[in-house]
């Protein structure tokens, strides 16, 4: 088992800053280990990540110093670790900067392993792997933690009631046939690191509150191959501070290079990761000024123009919409109350029980309507108790003519919200005229035939679902789906 702690995230830039070996038996049990702090000979980046401090590795020994060492642990052994192209990298170069050449070895990626051994997690990160698994993960961002833990969890993986992989379970073998360079072993002191330093928490309504929780599967249903899962893993961590610098795009870059993705899948797992973000922003029926300038931010540093913030905000708030309203429950006859209210729509309070404002402001955030600080042109109801007429929203209320509720009628109106209005299908769900070029880019998750215009993917899973096909609200759409919704129409 092996993991280093870096300055950064390219391997071509940064430096190893920490370095742990964990040699195990076959079946995964630890026999062995070994870790020190390096100095890069620079600053050690990070420190709010990895916990380590420029005054850590004044005196701790340089990469070169410590290779024989390191050659020592590995060779002859099959190399272990998580996301192990990443290591693996940095190990690479730095074995280059010392005069050395690091050997193909054979060697085990659990985040890759996860897939076979752990195939229903949504992010498959260390710590997510290790609970999943009842591995206690002490220590993280700390090479010999990691690696521990990596260790633990290759042990879960090789248990018998797990069916280990045979590709898996031959690579010690294939690693004795390896030939390492002959380092020098010299006498060298190791440097322990010093308790970490805890990690300041993102400020709430940052980039990082969107990251909490998002599914990995998520942008993998959006589009981004499964090939670049440990890509998109890393690109989520680099974002967790709530901002991602030039310098760590550069770097996203080259661990494209790193491991070895086509341009093609990284655009692919870019617009998958924009738009599983655009779906976490608008789950909660509304987007923050500052969620938005965070996507916009987001979309500039991966290469997008400004534009693709609107569009996946637009797809994925109609998705929320179509997903609401498969749960709408049929208007009742009589039904007493005129209109009803539709998803999307905005409502805004006024005065009421402080309780129960909030109790119908979380049924109507639930039911898909939007709760607003204000009254507008656009505002479908004011909900008041009455008490006080002469308040700004009041007055704008009777200024748009508004329709204004009390909160009992409110409290019906909100229980059978229905569907979105059927609308014309945007003209980007209309064949293109061979006069007309077609300027709408091809949606992220939209298998789009070849030949075939551009098409919108809520108006297809509209028309799919009327037809009995079983299409979900997100996800990539079949091509034989898309296809059909053209012939019919190409009929219409």
């Amino acid at each position: 088992m092996i993991d280093v702690e870096t300055t950064g995230l390219s391997a071509g830039r940064d430096r190893v800053v920490e370095i742990a070996v964990v040699n195990t038996d076959l079946s995964g049990r630890i026999v062995d280990t070994w870790t020190t702090l390096i100095n890069p000979g620079g600053s050690v980046g990070a420190t709010h990540i990895h916990g380590i401090t420029n005054a850590d590795v004044r005196h701790a020994p340089s990469f070169a110093a410590v290779a024989g060492e390191v050659t020592s642990r590995l060779a002859g052994r099959a190399l272990v670790a998580h996301n192990a192209r990443f290591d693996l990298a940095f190990l690479k170069a730095e074995y280059a900067r010392a005069g050395w050449q690091l050997p193909a070895c054979p060697y085990l990626c659990t985040l890759d392993a996860s897939w076979s051994y752990l195939p229903h997690l949504s992010r498959r990160r260390l710590p997510d792997c290790c609970y999943a698994s009842g591995i206690e993960l002490q220590e993280a961002h700390s090479a010999l933690g990691d690696a521990s833990a990596t260790a633990a969890l290759l042990a879960s993986f090789l248990h018998p009631h797990r069916q280990p992989r045979h590709q898996h379970t031959r690579l010690p073998a294939q690693a004795v046939d390896v030939a390492w360079p002959s380092v020098p072993r010299n006498a060298v002191s190791t440097v322990p690191r010093t308790p970490r330093v805890e990690a300041t928490p993102a400020a709430p309504g940052s980039l990082a509150a969107l990251l909490d929780d998002l599914p990995l599967s998520s942008v993998l249903e959006e589009g981004a191959p499964q090939a670049t899962t440990a890509y998109v893993e890393l690109l989520a961590e680099a974002l967790e501070d709530g901002i991602l610098t030039d310098d760590e795009a550069s770097a996203l870059a080259e661990l494209a290079k790193t491991y070895a993705l086509t341009r093609q899948q990284v655009d692919a797992a870019h617009r998958g990761f924009l738009l599983a973000l655009a779906h976490k922003a608008v789950e909660d029926g509304k987007v923050t000024r500052a969620e938005r300038n965070d996507l916009l931010a987001t979309a500039a540093v991966l290469g997008f123009a400004d534009g693709i913030v609107k569009a996946v905000l637009d797809e994925a708030t109609a998705a929320l919409h179509e997903s609401r309203s498969n749960e709408c429950r049929p208007l009742p006859d009589p039904w007493p109350h005129g209109d009803p209210l539709r998803i999307g729509q905005g409502v805004a309070f006024t005065g009421c029980d402080e309780l129960e404002r909030a109790r119908l402001e979380g049924r109507a955030q639930a039911a898909g309507l939007r709760v607003t600080g204000g009254v507008s042109r656009k505002t479908a109801v004011l909900v008041t108790d009455g008490a006080d007429a002469g308040t700004s929203k009041a007055r704008a209320a009777r200024q748009y003519g508004t329709r204004i509720v009390t909160p009992t009628v409110f409290a019906e109106l909100v229980a059978y919200v229905q569907p979105v209005t059927p609308a014309e299908p945007p003209p980007a769900s209309r064949p293109a005229s061979s006069t007309e070029p077609r300027k709408v880019a091809t949606p992220a998750n939209a298998a789009q035939p070849a030949g075939l215009p551009t098409v919108d993917p809520s108006a297809v899973r509209s028309w799919a679902r009327q037809q009995g096909w079983p299409i979900g609200v997100r996800g990539r759409l079949p091509a034989d789906v898309v296809a059909a919704y053209h012939a019919a129409h190409a009929e219409q």
